[in-house]
């Protein structure tokens, strides 16, 4: 078990094997950290389905408009969304995309991250300088591993709950 030094800067994550522990990076990419907090707070997050998979690259969730497997999702759409929040500029920063960190998802245009975010599988250092890394996984990569493959996957996992763990 992971020693959580920070709890308002902790995320912790339920998956269907167990729970993922994410330390947020709040000097490196505070506005980053700031909405992740924000949503997992309001339970924007919970049952939020991991819809692009790619095996040995990234878990791709956090499309709260459009990827909530309780609102009955169009997988299709799922993606496609992000939150009732602005987007966020870029905060690029010299942390590589290593094996377990956490990337602010986003369209073509750098300051587009919303909520959706990824999990690196491996080691990704093309996406350095282009992609905002503001977490990673310090207890449960394992459980990460184990998400269903897919774009979309056919029957996707999902995010049970994220919480802060301040608050839990």
């Amino acid at each position: 078990m992971a020693e959580i030094t920070d709890p308002e800067n902790t995320i912790i994550m339920a998956l269907k094997d167990g729970r993922v522990v994410i330390e947020l990076m709040p000097k490196i990419a505070p506005e980053h950290t700031e909405r992740m907090k924000v949503l997992a707070r309001e339970g924007a997050y919970d049952n939020v389905v991991f819809h692009r998979v790619i095996d040995g690259f990234m878990a791709q969730t956090g499309d709260v408009e459009n990827g909530n497997a309780d609102a009955g999702i169009d997988l299709r759409r799922a993606g496609t969304g992000g939150s009732s929040y602005p987007d966020l500029k870029a905060e690029f920063s010299k942390i590589p995309h290593d094996r377990g960190t956490i990337g602010a998802a986003r369209s073509q245009n750098p300051h587009s991250a919303n909520s959706q975010f990824f999990i690196n599988f491996s080691d990704n250092h093309f996406l350095n300088g282009q992609y905002t890394v503001y977490g990673r996984v310090i207890e449960g990569m394992e459980h990460v591993d184990a998400i269903t493959r897919g774009e979309p996957p056919e029957s996707p996992d999902r995010m049970l709950s994220v919480k802060v763990a301040a608050d839990a």
